[in-house]
């Protein structure tokens, strides 16, 4: 079988997790994590609404990261964000990281907040 790497033109993939961290590109973060194409923060979680309202006009899909398991997206929340242009993709943690990275491999215009599995 042949393995062919993913490029992701200069940004930074989720590479790995762990029960209270993410690893981004090579870097260890604690914490919840806010990954687009352009930045890579750690994140207050569902609270933190500036920081996922503050991607208008950077990014088309917000893939939500509910931590080890899947939860709804909070109603008010995709309510907010789609009346800026961002659809919310509700998932657990792990997938949300993996969809990141082949949409961001793709080249679209995605970030993913990510709760941790801890």
């Amino acid at each position: 079988m042949e393995l062919n790497e993913m490029p992701f033109d200069g940004a930074r993939p989720v590479d790995g997790y762990g029960a209270d961290f993410f690893r981004v590109g090579g870097e260890v973060l604690r914490g919840h994590v806010l990954v687009s194409p352009a930045s890579v923060r750690l994140w207050g979680g569902l609270e933190d609404r500036a920081a996922l309202l503050a991607l208008a006009g950077q990014v088309d899909v917000l893939l939500l990261g509910t931590g080890k398991t899947i939860a709804r997206a909070p109603a008010d929340l995709t309510a907010e964000l789609d009346a800026i242009g961002i659809g919310v993709e509700a998932m657990d943690s792990a997938a949300a990281a993996r969809t990141f990275n082949v949409l961001l491999s793709e080249g679209r215009r995605v970030a993913a907040a990510l709760l941790t599995v801890g």
